[in-house]
């Protein structure tokens, strides 16, 4: 839950001030200005007819989804789409993972007005019922797709009884990490049977569906938005969506077998007290600036309170600014602070682990933080969210902000493109991904209840 403004004003007063000493000893740089347009080769958006989505000369997009429409399992397409992972299919085709961030009472219930469908879900096939009458209506969907055809095969639901299923990630052993942005608790609302706010891994398959959901509890309750997971060790990294959250990593005591466990941790920088990112209060890390981070054990991860980012805070952790997308990329860990930044426009992080990550030999060696790029100028970037990366490395993040929103492209060298617009609302971008082949990138129009699939000339960026 939000922070009261108050509590919010002194705790960041108090970390700015310790964090002056600390910017000091490593020379204090002051963040970037305003950032450089580029169209990568793609050259400028083309007005849609159709007022959907803007996209450059030679693109197109397909509607693949829309909300409240029956899917092929005969319950209802759930709406607000928001993360997603595509993974290899049969024959070649694309099986694609759908988070939808729906709360309590949402109108457009997979199991339809009235939640009338609720008894078609199978005993512990659905993780809240809400006493019958307010079941969680988030969760994820499950997409067969062929890229070649461009034709969609099948639509069911996945993952039901969930709340407020933000974004999520892929996991190197083929599973889908579904989210729950949410810390509601069982009897709040009196209708709610269990308590919320936990990550969910789920096998990417096209039968045998809503599948059992198992809470990953030892990876902690908070308002997760997203995860990534490394394929050297199975480490997982988690972003945290509130004003001054914590960056977490999950040591599994199994590699690949998350629910038996494991050690929950924040990241720290070098310092004994908190040290805060968001350079609101005065100039801090500039992009570019690497740092040597430290990891604080955190205890206690399967309590009901949500107060692990306290619990990291006063143990010294790093402080974010909303923590959303997060991608694990060829080269590190992507994440980003939507409100991070001296004009709270957001920020791009990278963690690039430590050759001995999650063991005693990462003291000798620590991973590094760098801040990527902070935007300036909300006409390049403004409040980054969903991020993943594209097959010729260039950054993909959707933008989540309070008028028009676009797909944007980051390159190596921090220049910013414009790649698509939502023309059909105010609504942000979600859930960028793209097909195990790189033809496709998938992305949501999230208040419009749209899952569409962007293809085109790629190898116009890649030649940009």
């Amino acid at each position: 839950m939000t922070i009261a403004r108050r509590e919010f004003l002194r705790r960041t007063a108090a970390v700015s001030i310790a964090f002056g000493g600390l910017q000091a000893a490593f020379g204090g740089r002051t963040a970037q200005g305003a950032l450089a347009t580029r169209t990568r080769g793609l050259g400028p958006l083309v007005p849609d007819p159709r007022g959907v989505l803007d996209l450059p000369e030679g693109f197109s997009y397909q509607e693949m989804a829309h909300v409240g429409e029956l899917m092929d399992d005969g319950f209802f397409f759930p709406g607000k789409p928001d993360g997603m992972a595509a993974f290899p299919g049969p024959d070649g085709k694309t099986i694609l993972m759908c988070n939808h961030e729906n709360d309590i009472n949402w109108p457009k219930s997979p199991f339809g007005r009235g939640n009338t469908l609720l008894g078609k879900v199978p005993e512990g096939r659905i993780y809240d019922r809400g006493s019958g009458k307010t079941p969680g209506t988030g969760g994820c969907t499950v997409m067969l797709y062929d890229t070649r055809t461009r034709t969609r095969e099948r639509l069911a639901l996945a993952l039901a009884g969930t709340l407020y299923n933000c974004a999520g990630g892929p996991t190197p052993w083929g599973s889908w990490i579904s989210c729950e942005e949410t810390t509601h608790r069982a009897g709040s609302p009196a209708t709610l049977e269990q308590d919320h706010g936990y990550a969910f891994e789920v096998p990417v398959r096209l039968d045998d569906l809503p599948v059992k959901p198992v809470p990953l509890k030892a990876m902690g309750r908070f308002r997760r938005e997203a995860v990534g997971v490394c394929p050297r060790t199975g480490i997982v990294y988690q972003t945290e969506d509130i004003d001054l959250g914590l960056l977490y990593r999950f040591i599994p005591s199994v590699p690949g077998k998350l629910a038996e466990g494991g050690r929950l941790q924040a990241l720290a920088l070098p310092g004994a007290c908190a040290f805060d990112t968001t350079n609101w209060f005065r100039p801090g890390m500039s992009p570019g600036t690497r740092l040597p981070c430290r990891w604080v054990d955190l205890t206690d991860p399967e309590s009901p309170e949500d107060t692990l980012r306290y619990q990291g805070e006063s143990k010294g952790a790093a402080l974010f600014s909303r923590g959303e997308g997060l991608w694990y990329g060829t080269d590190g860990v992507y994440f980003v602070s939507t409100t991070g930044g001296p004009k709270r426009l957001g920020q791009v992080w990278r963690y690039l682990p430590s050759p001995a990550e999650g063991t005693p030999g990462e003291a000798d060696a620590p991973g590094m933080l760098e801040l990527v790029l902070e935007s300036a100028d909300s006409t390049v970037m403004k409040n980054a969210d969903n991020i993943t990366q594209a097959p010729w490395g260039d950054l993909i993040v959707c933008e989540d902000g309070p008028n028009e929103n676009h797909l944007l492209g980051v390159t190596p060298k921090g220049q910013v493109y414009r790649i698509a617009q939502n023309v059909a609302s105010k609504s942000e971008l979600a859930g960028c991904t793209f097909s195990p082949d790189g033809t496709t990138l998938f992305a949501n129009l999230q208040g419009d209840g749209l899952t569409l699939a962007i293809r085109g000339p790629w190898s116009r960026v890649q030649a940009g």
